[in-house]
């Protein structure tokens, strides 16, 4: 594959991926090889047992992390091949990124967090503060504008922290666990604020999850068991 090309309709792509954890003389190897592709506009799961490496896999992806191996695209982009800078600002235009903890600035109110993404990608105040009170209403926090995290609900900050990661209509949004903190009800009402943004911005969406009943109802189930990525059948889900 060239290295600015990607398979078309791919927002990410990676091939021979491989992460081993190194202290000292220690090696733990997480996985070897793998093979993923997320196609524009596509929903998928990520299902494995604790330890298993879903969160490394996903910050892989993501760039928050350097494979060992393999090679990472974005959005046709060579990871490896950008400087930390470039880098940056790929995560920041292509990229949303959703936490099971939200990961809001407490300083800063909820209209204020949103906007951060919106301001480094080079936008004016103005532009921001429409852009990120837009996602807010349609998250059902226009009426939470200038409240601080430490006053916001847990389902309002989870809110907060995808609209935030939406903010730029990103690409693709990588969730890990991003409804794990939250009781059954609030967390089915984030997952369904997440999948209709997801379609309404046509954006690409990659979960992290344990909860079987969310990855159901995405495209694609992959499981990651014992360094191997296999897409489940829906009989297995």
């Amino acid at each position: 594959m060239n290295d600015t090309m990607r398979p078309r309709g791919t927002v990410i792509h990676c091939e021979g991926l491989a992460k081993t954890y190194a202290e000292g003389k220690l090696h733990t190897p997480v996985f070897d090889g793998l093979d993923v592709s997320v196609d524009s506009g596509e929903t998928v799961a990520i299902l494995g047992a604790s330890g298993a490496g879903k969160s490394t896999l996903l910050h892989l992806l993501g760039g928050l992390d350097t494979p060992t191996g393999g090679e990472v695209y974005v959005t046709g982009q060579k990871m490896s091949a950008l400087s930390d800078a470039a880098r940056g600002k790929l995560r920041n235009r292509a990229l949303g990124f959703v936490y099971q903890f939200h990961h809001l600035l407490p300083e800063f109110t909820a209209l204020e967090n949103v906007m951060l993404p919106v301001l480094l990608g080079g936008s004016s105040v103005a532009e921001a503060s429409r852009s990120a009170q837009s996602l807010l209403e349609s998250v059902g926090l226009g009426h939470r504008l200038e409240h601080k995290p430490g006053e916001l609900s847990g389902g309002e900050r989870q809110r907060a922290a995808v609209a935030r990661a939406l903010v730029n209509t990103p690409a693709c949004v990588l969730g890990d666990e991003p409804t794990g903190n939250l009781d059954e009800k609030t967390a089915a009402t984030v997952f369904e604020i997440m999948l209709e943004l997801n379609r309404a911005k046509k954006t690409s969406l990659v979960l992290v999850t344990h909860d079987r009943r969310l990855a159901r109802r995405l495209d694609r189930v992959l499981e990651l068991h014992e360094g191997k990525l296999r897409e489940l059948p829906a009989s297995e889900v």
